[in-house]
């Protein structure tokens, strides 16, 4: 149900993606006042379950363990060596996993005709910044070095993510390159969290209505780092960063998202640094809007268009 913005707000929200933030909603209220951080992710998990599901079938769908953490391996193909995106799934680093983002993943794979693995790195805030950037940055050199046993191309690895990941993507390539490690190929960046200054999107969005809102995503920053000084740090807040030398990246802007004025000064810092950037703004989007990849044409079109560019970027053949 509607959560009482007024009508000419409202109407800035694509239908579909309104009916999705709606049910979201509703699913969230049902639940009642979580006691606690394991409670808050068991609901959200069970909120999300529903949007999980459906969409493409693979042809392997695979657990595996790095040292204690999960990933989720996606294959649209059987027998084929293909390129493989290291997606990594939002959630203000607090909450959500790779069953949350399982649809997502697999809509990756089938429409870009590529593997996809997930990872399920520790949540904040018990595990706060560096961990998680550390588990990501492992997770990158672990599927380089196992990409012939598990039939993909390690010369065309890219990465990937939403909100909290895509914050986690580029800070991922920042300590590659800090470290002298190899780079993934490319970028997918989705309504990132690169800074946590307040922009005037800030209070056009940041209201009941919208997916995000301003004090959630104040209390994420504050879960994921030990004190406020780490949030001047480029690993923490990647706006902060000297982005030369980055991949390609393509970033899907939600226009009606508190994070859209960051992920367009994100997109501009990339292109003063010389990085090659597509910068997408889906117009009547909200935050997490992929996810309503089930009921709404406008997120289908923005992993079609993902898909073509990650063709384009990589030189891979074609989606399936």
């Amino acid at each position: 149900m509607p959560k009482g913005i007024d009508a000419m707000q409202d109407d800035l929200v694509d239908p579909d993606i309104r009916r999705f933030v709606d049910a979201i909603a509703a699913a969230y209220a049902g639940q009642g006042v979580p006691a606690g951080i394991a409670a808050r992710r068991r609901i959200a998990e069970e909120v999300r379950k529903p949007w999980s599901e459906g969409g493409p079938v693979m042809a392997e769908s695979i657990d595996l363990d790095m040292g204690g953490v999960r990933l989720r391996l996606h294959r649209p193909v059987p027998d084929v060596t293909l390129p493989v995106m290291l997606y990594i799934h939002g959630g203000g680093w607090v909450l959500f996993s790779v069953e949350t983002h399982d649809r997502l993943m697999r809509e990756y794979a089938a429409r870009a005709g590529i593997a996809v693995i997930g990872i399920d790195y520790s949540l904040a805030p018990e595990n706060k910044f560096p961990v998680a950037l550390e588990e990501c940055a492992a997770a990158l050199d672990w599927i380089g070095a196992h990409a012939a046993a598990l039939n993909l191309d390690a010369r065309r690895i890219l990465i990937g993510g939403d909100s909290a990941g895509a914050n986690l993507s580029v800070a991922t390539c920042l300590l590659q390159r800090q470290r002298g490690r190899p780079l993934p190929q490319a970028m997918v960046l989705n309504y990132g969290a690169f800074a946590p200054e307040a922009l005037p999107s800030y209070a056009r969005f940041g209201g009941e209505g919208f997916s995000l809102e301003v004090d959630e995503m104040d209390a994420f920053w504050a879960d994921y780092v030990d004190e406020a000084g780490q949030l001047a740090d480029p690993l923490v807040a990647p706006m902060r960063a000297d982005l030369t030398g980055l991949p390609p990246a393509f970033l899907a802007i939600a226009e009606c998202d508190i994070l859209a004025d960051c992920n367009h000064a994100f997109a501009k810092a990339l292109a003063a640094a010389q990085v090659p950037v597509e910068a997408v703004t889906y117009c009547g989007a909200t935050h997490s809007f992929l996810e309503a990849v089930s009921i709404a044409p406008l997120a289908e079109r923005a992993f079609d268009e993902q898909a073509a560019w990650i063709a384009r970027t990589i030189g891979h053949g074609h989606a399936l």
